[in-house]
């Protein structure tokens, strides 16, 4: 019977000496069951002040805490940790590359309910998590939810992230089988979430609400630039690479 593990992370930061100072998840199986986890885990590294500014884990809440590897969320995952299972987050290479740098190998499909988002809802301008909250209406029935597994619900706070998480992963769910009505919904977001997204239009810089196609052909030495200089995520190098592709044919 496969289990659905949607995660979250909290940390000291944002950079590669960075480690997860609190845990929020929910499993489900396919009967129903919920395990809801909430817990805050001590290291070494410090918190930085960037980070309390989000999430506002100070140093003396994780003061005699479990190491991350020691908390009851971690070794679940562990024992859950198949071929057969999912594990979920938004935005989930940094999730995952934070879990990695405690050891976990990771065996189980993943699903980004980020990438997933842009794909089924490439309607909507951004596909932050918060923002997603308010403009599919999750937060309307967040509260009768949260009230069932006795949740808190924040925003920047693991556990209320996963729990609206949770909600969109059925918004998502229903999505596939409106759009791909052949397949099956969960293997279908395991699938976009290895697709890269082709994005449309510019959300930040100097050519905010541009068509990148359209800056392509008018500033393509200012996108050869971001390619080559910039930290950019997985979509926007795809869609640099295909316009500068296509602009270079010409």
């Amino acid at each position: 019977m496969a289990h659905y593990v949607l995660f979250d992370t909290e940390t000291t930061g944002n950079q590669e000496e960075d480690r997860v100072i609190q845990f929020g998840a929910m499993i489900l199986d396919q009967k129903g069951k919920v395990e809801a986890f909430d817990e805050l885990c001590t290291t070494d590294i410090d918190i930085k002040i960037e980070a309390m500014e989000v999430h506002n884990i100070t140093p003396d809440l994780i003061v005699g805490k479990p190491k991350a590897t020691e908390t009851s969320f971690y070794k679940r995952l562990e024992e859950l940790n198949t071929n057969e299972n999912y594990i979920i987050a938004h935005n989930i290479s940094f999730d995952m590359g934070m879990i990695q740098k405690e050891g976990f190998v990771n065996q189980y499909k993943q699903i980004d309910t980020l990438r997933c988002a842009k794909h089924l809802f490439s309607d909507l301008p951004y596909h932050r998590l918060q923002y997603l909250r308010y403009a599919l209406e999750l937060y309307k029935t967040e509260a009768n939810e949260a009230a069932k597994h006795n949740i808190t619900i924040k925003a920047h706070d693991a556990i209320g992230d996963v729990l609206v998480m949770k909600l969109f992963l059925s918004k998502l769910v229903a999505k596939c089988r409106e759009i791909y009505p052949d397949y099956n919904p969960i293997e279908k977001l395991v699938e976009l979430t290895l697709t890269p997204v082709f994005i449309k239009t510019f959300k930040f810089g100097k050519h905010k609400g541009k068509e990148i196609a359209d800056v392509a052909k008018e500033d393509s030495g200012y996108l050869n630039w971001m390619r080559s200089n910039m930290d950019l995520d997985e979509d926007l190098k795809y869609t640099l690479d295909k316009v500068l592709g296509s602009t270079n044919n010409y």
